[in-house]
């Protein structure tokens, strides 16, 4: 029995190699696709393009760069004979090179990313794989970027401090939202947020126990995700601890993070940071698959119809999707060009209908091992956006991205000359029995964790 039991081992060993899996704890999954070269896709973005299959439920068999699971947990979603079959004979038939692959559990599709021969004009291929009948989708495999920069703040006044967070003070975004007021009521309680950006300093002590899942679909290194400085900022605004003696206070401390990897910095340590089609796919798909509430996407790029089908259909399961928009205002893109993506701009921009504006310029916040650091961009002004959501929902549930968007909108308020939300006037206008524009607040400075 014993070398059965070997046996079966060593299958295992081999299957979690072959699919480059890495589960780190029951929380975390780091996942990748397989390689390319040993470079990420953006260096290679002009000679890539993304092709979706069909992939129906039925027998399924493993392909190395998929994930053996679904993660919901409802069973297994893995690539077909069918769609391998279709993949294989595209490559044969066009030239084309598989580099990457992912079974897209919400879509029933196997999604591919394809290298081009030499000389290939890609316009005139794609033309010519939309015409295929095997083929659902084609596209150029497109890049996106976060949206902040690494201006530092200029001065470091504040308030007297509410919490025992010893940055409190210097969190004007937060006290401009009115977000420790709105805390009275709701601290985020039970929200799942879904934040897809680059990696998460997951041992920061501002971030301690509230990370409910993370995955990583751009490779298998957990240093570099732990080291990753946007999305380690983006996640500390919206859920960072409150009353832990340390750091600063996040919106809705509360709120549950699920923290996917689908974005590289551009330099180690920097904000800037680069997405593509395949990995935001991923991303958007682990999300909607893990059922939550809530989609921080604090980055952008040109429309992508993969993209937008995914998060589509994630809105159609009720979840909200809160985008940032560009430093040029355009809104055509992804991810704000989407019909229902709550967009977001940094108070003091130009004003324009259907966007929300919070703060967004010299905004404290954490960075990876265990600091602080000052950013700016919409990237953060969408996290407060995000953070805020968070509390409305703990305290008023099922609440659509239209009724929100409505509701933020009606309630913004114009403080030192810019219009912001008022997370706070909000909660008031959806539960007007908590009377949160003139309750004192109820969170002790000595408590130890955040509460009511």
């Amino acid at each position: 029995m014993s070398r059965w039991i070997a046996i079966a081992a060593a299958i295992q060993r081999a299957a979690v190699a072959a699919l480059g899996l890495l589960l780190v704890g029951c929380a975390t999954l780091h996942v990748a696709g397989s390689g390319i070269g040993g470079g990420p896709l953006s260096a290679q973005a002009d000679g890539l393009i993304l092709v979706t299959v069909a992939n129906p439920r039925g027998p399924m068999v493993s392909q190395p760069g998929s994930t053996p699971h679904g993660y919901d947990h409802t069973g297994a979603y893995a690539v077909s004979d069918d769609a391998l079959a279709v993949a294989g004979a595209l490559e044969r038939q066009y030239g084309l090179h598989r580099v990457r692959e992912w079974p897209i559990a919400p879509l029933r599709v196997h999604c591919l990313v394809f290298s081009l021969p030499a000389n290939t004009d890609r316009s005139a291929l794609l033309q010519r794989l939309a015409r295929d009948p095997r083929v659902q989708l084609a596209q150029p495999l497109q890049l996106f970027a976060s949206r902040s920069d690494d201006r530092a703040a200029s001065a470091a006044g504040g308030t007297a401090p509410l919490y025992n967070d010893p940055y409190f003070g210097l969190q004007s975004g937060f006290n401009t939202i009115q977000a420790a007021a709105a805390q009275s009521w709701s601290s985020g309680e039970g929200v799942s947020v879904a934040i897809i950006d680059t990696g998460v300093d997951l041992s920061h002590p501002d971030l301690a126990g509230r990370t409910a899942l993370s995955a990583n679909f751009i490779d298998q290194s957990r240093a570099d995700f732990q080291s990753d400085r946007h999305g380690t900022a983006v996640a500390g605004l919206i859920a960072a601890v409150a009353n832990n003696n340390v750091g600063i206070v996040g919106v809705a401390p509360e709120a549950r993070l699920q923290l996917y990897k689908a974005c590289e910095p551009l330099q180690r340590q920097a904000l800037e940071a680069t997405c593509n089609s395949f990995t935001l796919a991923l991303a958007l798909s682990a999300a909607i698959e893990s059922h939550a509430q809530l989609v921080n996407l604090s980055l952008g790029g040109p429309p992508d119809p993969l993209l937008t089908q995914l998060v589509q259909y994630g809105q159609h399961q009720g979840m909200i999707f809160v985008g940032a928009v560009p430093e040029n205002g355009n809104r055509g893109g992804f991810p704000v060009g989407i019909d229902g993506v709550i967009a977001v701009d940094v108070s003091g921009h130009p004003h324009a209908d259907g966007v929300l504006y919070a703060p967004g310029r010299d905004i404290v916040t954490l960075a990876p091992s265990g600091h602080y650091d000052f950013g700016s961009g919409s990237s953060f002004a969408t996290a407060h956006v995000t953070g805020a959501i968070a509390l409305l929902l703990a305290r008023v549930p099922h609440l659509s991205a239209a009724r929100l968007l409505d509701v933020l909108t009606q309630t913004e308020t114009h403080t030192n000359g810019f219009d912001s939300i008022n997370v706070c006037a909000a909660l008031a206008a959806l539960h007007p029995q908590d009377d949160c524009l003139h309750s004192s607040r109820s969170l002790a400075i000595t408590d130890s964790s955040p509460g009511r």
